[in-house]
């Protein structure tokens, strides 16, 4: 896995940071200057300076990583299933979780995320479907339907060719 800034014309890496190989990154989070990645089984933390990934430290926590993002009081974590933590910044530790329902039914795959005008987005893992998150109450809003996206982006013979992640600008 790599973290990297990009240069958005020509795709030259302009600043890259290359994990051990026995770390898989997954969700990255903006929190006060600071880079928080999370891992996905590994159950691992890295927090980089922002402007020169530097790593300045690591955290644990239990279970997946999937996604990650900050409603600028606390992060808020994903792992696949149909509950986001919302944790605090400095030690991942729990501070409440939220069952995530679409018409009245769990929503499970929750996979990244960001937080957007004050709701939760999140992609749905193996779906063709963003979701719009009630943070206090777990309720989808509304789903924005992404189907014929991936045909058009579809590389041939790849076995995870899943629309996966989002990012907001």
């Amino acid at each position: 896995s790599n973290l990297m800034t990009v240069d958005m014309q020509t795709g030259k890496a302009l600043l890259r940071h290359r994990l051990e190989p026995v770390y898989f990154g997954e969700g990255i989070a903006i929190w006060k200057g600071l880079l928080v990645q999370v891992t996905w089984k590994e159950g691992v933390a890295f927090i980089y300076d922002r402007r020169n990934f530097q790593e300045q430290y690591r955290l644990t926590y239990s279970g997946e990583g999937w996604g990650l993002c900050t409603d600028d009081e606390s992060l808020i974590m994903s792992d696949g299933t149909d509950t986001l933590r919302f944790v605090g910044p400095t030690d991942l530790k729990v501070k409440r979780l939220l069952p995530v329902t679409l018409d009245g039914q769990s929503l499970w795959n929750l996979n990244e995320l960001e937080f957007i005008r004050g709701e939760i987005w999140a992609n749905v893992y193996q779906r063709e479907i963003i979701v719009r998150i009630d943070p206090e109450t777990g309720k989808v809003n509304s789903v924005i339907d992404l189907r014929g996206l991936q045909a058009k982006q579809r590389v041939p013979d790849l076995a995870q060719d899943v629309l996966n992640g989002i990012a907001y600008d």
